[in-house]
């Protein structure tokens, strides 16, 4: 993979954006882990996909690449604010299958954008 000054801003980007969500999120959940939050399913994965979405379309090149970066922030964040336990390999492992829809929607986002804008 050659990188270029896009690739370069898209992942700077990408990593901005996660890591203020997820910090924020688990700021304001109990314990510090953001899966755990009450709203998770709810609020804060949609509003997470949803960045993946705006993500993808605005870096329409290896889309996906942004939904699983953004997703798998969450483990990092864990943690920095909740320590490192026996469990985080089993958090990096649920962060990657929850990845899965972001890249989807992600790489769906670009495609729809390099098709409105007349690239493949």
């Amino acid at each position: 993979m050659r990188m270029t000054g896009n690739f370069l801003a898209a992942s700077a980007v990408t990593l901005k954006v996660g890591v203020v969500f997820w910090v924020l999120v688990a700021w304001r959940t109990p314990g510090g882990e953001p899966w755990d939050a009450p709203a998770f399913w709810t609020v804060v994965y949609p509003i997470a996909l949803g960045i993946a979405a705006v993500l993808g379309a605005c870096f329409p090149q290896r889309a996906w690449l942004w939904g699983l970066l953004l997703i798998a922030l969450q483990v990092p964040v864990v943690a920095v604010t909740s320590g490192v336990g026996p469990l985080l390999l089993a958090g990096l492992a649920y962060a990657l299958v929850l990845a899965l829809p972001a890249m989807a929607i992600a790489a769906a986002a670009g495609a729809l954008r390099r098709r409105l804008h007349g690239r493949s």
